[in-house]
């Protein structure tokens, strides 16, 4: 494959963008050196890069565009909107709209307001959860990965250079499952919140959900889902609506714009309207941003919503990852590699891991993985379907993934994936240093 157009447009994106993409996740750094893409366009399930590569693509726009590249309903619904206007002195009557629809979908949530990005919305649920307490601390699921770019989360990141330490203090972790853990945290009397996603790769432990749920009101704790992920991939009404617990405040983005900017922040009306302008308490800066309801990614929202509960996505998702988890876990065992190439997660929402001979995760056997992907035409950084694909998508897609475990297979019984790494490995993405 020639990568020639991609490289240079890869070297005048670090000379013009610190780190070279808007995203740290989507970073040359991500891929084996030489084969990071540029992408030129998109279509349903495909894409192509600037050399005319063309490829499946999983784990679309880190899980934001789960109907697919281009879906005719939302880019039918945006393009009407935008010959109408997208931003105005007023409230257009769009957010009476979206907001119904929104509400009609996660009926657990009373109020809900728009924003662009998830951390707009989950810190604006931190904030609100401090005003609501008079608490100070954030306690945050350790064992989760990423929650906002703002101050209160990425200090306990890998990466908490110009963080002032009081900041840091602020925020606590407890582990994911442990109940006791969280209940001797709140047991201090300091905690304003507990944020979490409800569940990452397995189904939260019998009554876990349910006893957060109880300590939380026990102890006078505002308790956030973190919907971002499992939002319209667990079930249209996400992971509250699956599993029957219903936060105080909840926070949505990704798949509710299918690529569009919008994320939301839902949940109790007592709580939401803190930040309104009908209650006589004192007032909390609750979200204040310019660009939170324009129109086209409102429009974009309700296409979405629409098309989730139409066509009932949600199960698709689940139904098409359950092929691919399958077909992956099949060819692995053929190829004697199935405790090293593991697939994980839900199956609207699968993970791989690259595994070495002592069954430790790789970044050196990940890199060698990813370019057999690459070069057999299908990229991402996850197994995360959209249901754009087809079983011919999925199939073609574990062919694949068989010629890679071939590989992975011959570079396990060399005790050495170098020779078929092209370079340096790919890296973490939280890391203190280049």
């Amino acid at each position: 494959m020639d990568f020639t157009r991609s490289r240079e447009a890869n070297k005048r994106l670090h000379d013009l963008v610190p780190g070279g993409a808007h995203t740290y996740a989507k970073g040359e750094d991500q891929y084996p050196e030489g084969m990071a893409p540029v992408i030129s366009h998109g279509r349903g399930a495909h894409v192509w890069d600037v050399d005319g590569n063309e490829y499946l693509e999983y784990g679309s726009g880190l899980r934001s565009v789960s109907l697919g590249h281009a879906h005719p309903r939302v880019v039918e619904a945006v393009r009407a909107q935008l010959s109408l206007g997208s931003n105005f002195v007023r409230p257009s009557v769009l957010e009476v709209d979206a907001a119904a629809r929104f509400l009609a979908t996660v009926p657990t949530a009373e109020m809900v307001k728009f924003a662009k990005n998830g951390s707009d919305v989950t810190t604006a649920a931190v904030r609100l959860a401090r005003a609501a307490t008079g608490r100070p601390l954030v306690a945050l699921c350790g064992d989760q990965p990423f929650f906002s770019t703002d101050d209160w989360f990425v200090a306990t990141t890998g990466m908490p250079a110009g963080i002032p330490a009081e900041t840091t203090d602020l925020t606590v972790t407890f582990p994911y499952g442990d109940l006791a853990a969280v209940s001797a945290l709140l047991a201090e009397g300091q905690v304003a919140c507990l944020i979490l996603e409800a569940a990452t790769r397995t189904d939260p432990p019998p009554g876990y959900l349910e006893g957060l749920r109880e300590l939380c009101t026990r102890h006078g704790v505002v308790l956030v889902f973190d919907e971002m992920i499992t939002g319209f991939r667990w079930s249209e009404a996400g992971a509250q609506g699956l599993y029957g617990v219903t936060p105080d405040l909840s926070t949505f983005g990704k798949a509710l714009g299918n690529g569009f900017a919008v994320s939301a922040l839902a949940g109790r009306r007592d709580l939401m309207e803190l930040g309104g302008l009908r209650d006589t308490r004192e007032r909390v800066f609750l979200l204040s941003t310019t660009h939170g309801a324009e129109t086209h990614a409102l429009a974009a929202a309700m296409a979405v919503l629409d098309t989730y509960v139409a066509e009932g996505i949600a199960a698709r998702l689940h139904a098409l990852g359950a092929r691919l988890a399958a077909g992956v876990r099949a060819v692995a065992a053929d190829a004697g590699v199935a405790d090293h190439v593991v697939v994980r997660g839900r199956d609207s929402n699968l993970v791989f891991g690259t595994l070495d001979p002592s069954g430790r995760p790789s970044q050196e056997y990940r890199t060698l993985f990813l370019r057999q992907l690459i070069t057999g035409g299908v990229i991402g950084p996850s197994f995360v379907v959209s249901s754009a694909l087809t079983d011919a998508d999925i199939d073609r897609t574990v062919e694949v993934v068989a010629r890679a475990c071939a590989v992975y297979r011959e570079a396990l019984d060399a005790d050495d994936p170098t020779p078929w790494m092209g370079g340096r490995p790919v890296k973490p993405v939280f890391r203190r240093f280049a």
